[in-house]
């Protein structure tokens, strides 16, 4: 990335990440980690409705399709949207090291124009981790793995506790996805978000 601030670069003691024995297997599909996120949720009408796919180490790939609902300039997704894939595949990258983060800081490039109806392919990776501190960079490209690169993205998560969820959260929101009977789904609700 061009100008990736001070914040977002891995102190000289930061290590490279590791892969958690019991994360997904290369290939397999993440799935939603709340269903009312908007990212990767499946109950949000207008979301991205990003699927990620588990990938060698600590990476993933995802994609998603801009939709007219994704639109800022008549015919082009709102760069918003483009910044809330990234963070969303970013975020996607801490199930793999079976940690609980939020993001701290996103930094992202914009460099072509994104059309509605264009499938948006993302692959991402953690770079290093330094105590709660968790660095990650991912790209966005148009079309496919080798398509033109669209967008770019730097970023820092920090590991949290569950209870920086139930403490902010709506209770409303935060007893049902604890009374959630599937043990995974209930831990996943937790994953990741500011």
């Amino acid at each position: 990335m061009s100008g990736t601030s001070a914040t977002l670069k891995p102190p000289a003691d930061a290590v490279k990440p590791a892969r958690h024995p019991d994360a997904p297997a290369p290939g397999e599909l993440l799935g939603a980690h709340y269903g009312e996120c908007f990212g990767c949720g499946g109950e949000q009408a207008h979301g991205l409705h990003l699927q990620a796919r588990a990938g060698d180490g600590v990476s993933i790939t995802a994609e998603f399709t801009v939709q007219p609902a994704h639109q800022g300039a008549p015919g082009l997704a709102h760069g918003g949207v483009l910044a809330t894939a990234l963070d969303e595949t970013l975020g996607s990258l801490n199930w793999l090291l079976r940690t609980i983060a939020v993001t701290g800081r996103l930094e992202t490039d914009f460099v072509r124009p994104v059309p509605v109806g264009t499938v948006l392919y993302l692959e991402a990776e953690v770079t290093a981790v330094a105590g709660r501190k968790i660095y990650s960079t991912a790209t966005g490209r148009i079309g496919g793995p080798d398509g033109p690169v669209a967008v770019r993205a730097d970023a820092l998560f920090i590991e949290v506790k569950v209870d920086h969820f139930i403490d902010n959260g709506r209770p409303e929101e935060i007893r049902a996805a604890m009374n959630d009977p599937d043990q995974v789904r209930r831990a996943r609700a937790f994953e990741v978000n500011p």
